[in-house]
């Protein structure tokens, strides 16, 4: 089973290789990891999508608590949650009629064409990971020359919050 984990790290050097090495140590095959600032500059958040069950699932957080750049972590699995992966598609296009049928097929996903060249254009798309595979699956057919995926990004529905301002080492909500 896929499970969902959010950290909260320090934003220091060396903090990413640090977690990705708990991880392989660990035996974990890490599915998705996206790293990125919060409304803080010192804090970063990780979301880490891995397969486990849950007994190895809460090892690893354990394991994470003992890293001491690491301020928080939670298992959203099961949470209600809002999901979303961005992807960027370059799709072999060597016609005008090519480029109009990918521009149309993304538009159905949401998506747009953010790049056009004569033999090919780049498709940009957001959503979970089941509508970036189904785009991929239907621009096959013309050919992905290149592709990349940021990884998911998850944050929890409503009002709760992740990290709560009561741990000492967290900035509190105003500053």
């Amino acid at each position: 089973m896929k499970h969902t984990l959010v950290a909260l790290v320090e934003n220091q050097p060396g903090v990413l290789q640090r977690v990705a090495n708990l991880f392989s140590r660990r035996g974990f095959n890490i599915e998705s990891l996206t790293v990125g600032h919060t409304e803080t500059d010192r804090t970063s958040r990780m979301t880490i999508v891995i397969d486990g069950n849950k007994t190895q699932v809460e090892q690893v957080i354990k394991q994470l608590y003992k890293l001491i750049d690491v301020l928080r972590v939670s298992d959203v699995t099961e949470v209600r949650t809002v999901e979303r992966e961005l992807a960027l598609i370059k799709v072999h296009s060597p016609s005008p009629s090519t480029r109009i049928e990918i521009a149309n097929l993304a538009e159905i996903f949401r998506g747009r064409i953010v790049d056009v060249a004569t033999d090919a254009v780049i498709v940009e798309v957001t959503g979970d990971d089941e509508k970036v595979d189904t785009i991929l699956g239907m621009l096959r057919p013309y050919g992905i020359k290149e592709m990349v995926r940021t990884g998911i990004i998850s944050m929890v529905r409503g009002s709760q919050v992740t990290a709560r301002s009561g741990d000492s080492r967290l900035p509190d909500a105003a500053g």
